[in-house]
């Protein structure tokens, strides 16, 4: 059986592409279809949502990021055995990486690759009849890229849905939902996103919630005709790895500090043959001794930052595994492998000094970007001189930059050189960058 698919974006972040892709997937699955989801571009967060709305393992999928051999490999494993995929979009749909068609890491890059229709949610706050100029905008954008419908969001009563839809039919495009602006259907947010999946007590009820304003503000039966079947390009079958292992055990921080890993990383190693031991810095586990590498990835450190300082047993064991094995921390990893980190509230806590950087939270400062990184040295990343494209996402700023040599030199996606390169003390290596894949040759 041949899946079918749809990608879900809009106009500009912010729209409602979340709550409108788990209600739809909510309730396609109440309805006993297995749906499957995928989010376009870097993004810990939404993945796990998506995993509990289906029931299966979401993936991320980025145009600029992976080879597309790797792209073919995690949308063709993805939708394997399934009915449908629903793509939820990053950003607006056309936005990414200017000069690089086909590869901007914008999600129409997904939705021209795959020939996906785009059902585009467009956020109707202040306007009317206006709404109709912004589709008619998209429609005509890109000719490789088909808006397939329109979902209204925000709507202010039905006569409001009702001047839309009007204007919007004479583009015919149909209109296949119209939303209310309802508080309880947002979901909550911190610094670097939604508040995660696994924090929410009530996420059952949440999502139900969702698949029910789903079935009653959206057309499913439209929206299902809409997908489209769809056939992934090239040797899709072919095993094609994100990143080498970095050994064949690997102890892997995972706990509500430590959730930045992108699972097409985990899944890689493990088809290469590697282990995953997982730990808990914040239960203060210590890395299992008979594991040949430590990774330590992004997460929340600043949120349990006093936890972290108090793990003596966590710390001390860390500090005897760098000596004979190597260790890598990413973002909040790497703040952690530092001498300290500073809290929101201005409140320095030890860490475990095995880098000689120091992080600060306290006065927030943006970091955002996509990066491609060339390795200065052998390390769990790779070898050196390879190069790895990933992204950087944090507000903790460096108040100590140490003496450590550095880890990679880093560009944007413009070419540009960034300042932050990490760091490498004997077997320690950190730095703020998320791996997601090994460039393309």
């Amino acid at each position: 059986m041949t899946p079918r698919g749809i990608l879900v974006s809009a106009p500009h972040s912010g729209s409602g592409k979340t709550t409108v892709t788990l209600g739809l997937l909510a309730a396609l699955r109440r309805r006993g279809l297995d749906v499957r989801a995928a989010k376009a571009g870097p993004d810990y967060i939404d993945p796990a949502f998506h995993a509990a709305a289906t029931g299966h393992a979401s993936v991320n999928l980025d145009s600029w990021a992976m080879p597309s051999d790797l792209l073919d490999a995690l949308m063709a494993r993805t939708t394997h055995g399934a009915d449908m995929i629903v793509i939820e979009g990053a950003m607006g749909l056309f936005d990414g990486v200017e000069g690089n068609r086909g590869r901007a890491g914008a999600s129409a890059d997904l939705a021209a690759r795959y020939r996906l229709p785009v059902l585009l949610v467009v956020d109707v706050t202040a306007q009317a009849q206006s709404a109709a100029a912004v589709v008619r905008g998209f429609m005509t954008h890109e000719a490789n890229v088909r808006i397939g419908g329109v979902i209204l969001n925000k709507v202010g009563s039905p006569r409001h849905a009702q001047l839309i839809s009007d204007a919007i039919a004479a583009l015919g495009i149909p209109v296949l939902g119209a939303i209310s602006r309802d508080a309880t259907l947002t979901l909550p947010e911190r610094h670097l996103g939604l508040v995660q999946a696994g924090e929410h007590g009530d996420l059952e009820s949440r999502l139900a919630g969702l698949a029910d304003m789903a079935e009653s503000h959206c057309d499913l039966d439209a929206i299902l005709a809409l997908a489209t079947p769809f056939a992934v390009p090239g040797n899709a079958s072919a095993l094609a790895l994100a990143l080498p292992p970095p050994g064949q055990r690997i102890a892997l921080a995972q706990d509500a500090a430590f959730s930045f890993i992108y699972p097409h990383l985990l899944n890689g190693w493990r088809s290469a043959g590697a282990e995953i031991v997982p730990f808990s810095p914040l239960a203060d586990q210590p890395p299992p001794d008979d594991c040949d590498v430590c990774w330590l990835p992004g997460g929340y450190p600043e949120l349990h930052a006093g936890t972290l300082a108090s793990a003596h047993r966590f710390r001390d064991a860390l500090v005897r595994f760098a000596a004979t094995h190597p260790v890598h921390g990413e973002c909040g990893g790497y703040m952690v492998l530092g001498e300290s980190i500073e809290d929101a509230s201005g409140v320095t806590h030890p860490m475990t000094g095995l880098l000689g950087h120091a992080a600060s939270f306290h006065k927030r400062k943006l970091h955002l970007g996509y990066r491609e990184a060339r390795l200065l040295s052998d390390s769990p990343l790779g070898p050196a001189g390879m190069r790895v494209r990933g992204h950087e996402f944090h507000y903790a700023s460096l108040v100590t930059a140490g003496h450590d040599e550095p880890f990679a030199e880093l560009i944007d996606a413009q070419g540009q050189p960034v300042p932050e390169r990490g760091g490498r003390r004997g077997n320690v290596t950190g730095t703020f960058f998320h791996a997601i894949a090994r460039a393309e040759p």
